[in-house]
């Protein structure tokens, strides 16, 4: 089965029971143990999680569970495009992948946040191109946060350089919840008329609850 098909057979209502693929660890902006993560998604139950750690997959490389049946290897990585700074995801990669390794952090990626983060984003074209490059597909990232005059418009640039998918199923309750310029039923009927896969994930930076 194709990273695409095991992540078009998850349905809805899985998403907000047994499946969670926006996941972060403190090997970059999280707080939990990148094992203990893949342990307690086990304890809850659940049957697909992405850990999309920002710009690094480096947590992978040092885990002993990398290759559990339950996980989706990913990565969220920082970019701008027509001035908006965005997340991209990359689900299924090959985490040795040299033009998806160029674009990861050099540094400690602990220490890229607040503006050291804003002063290296990677361009989209060239992100979507590695993640495809690595395997896997690309997702727009909870897009009801971008200020973005057309959130649609926004979409159909980054179409056209090949992204295959958007986070439809997204909390944004706390910070995302303030900084939310965008209906959540827009991304929906924006997935749904480009035909793209319609992904979802809590966007976990502490323990994983469910």
């Amino acid at each position: 089965m194709t990273i695409k098909d095991r992540i078009l057979n998850i349905k809805k209502e899985d998403y907000f029971k047994k499946s969670n693929l926006h996941i972060h660890t403190n090997f970059s902006d999280g707080e939990a143990d990148f094992d203990a993560q893949i342990e307690k998604a086990h304890e809850l139950g659940l049957l697909n999680i992405s850990i999309t750690d920002h710009n690094t997959v480096e947590g992978y490389r040092h885990s002993k569970y990398k290759d559990d049946e339950i996980l989706i290897k990913g990565i969220e990585f920082d970019c701008i495009q027509d001035l908006c700074y965005i997340h991209i995801l990359g689900y299924g990669i090959d985490i040795e992948n040299e033009q998806l390794n160029k674009l990861c952090s050099k540094r400690n990626v602990k220490c890229d946040t607040g503006l050291k983060r804003l002063l290296n984003l990677r361009n989209a074209k060239k992100v979507i191109e590695a993640i495809h490059n690595a395997g896997g597909i690309a997702v727009l990232a909870h897009p009801c946060c971008y200020w973005a005059l057309s959130l649609e418009i926004l979409t159909k640039r980054l179409i056209s350089y090949g992204l295959d998918g958007m986070e439809v199923y997204y909390p944004y309750d706390g910070f995302r919840g303030v900084i939310k310029f965008h209906s959540r039923k827009i991304p929906r009927k924006i997935a749904e008329k480009y035909n793209l896969i319609q992904t979802g994930g809590l966007d976990n930076h502490k323990e994983l609850y469910y």
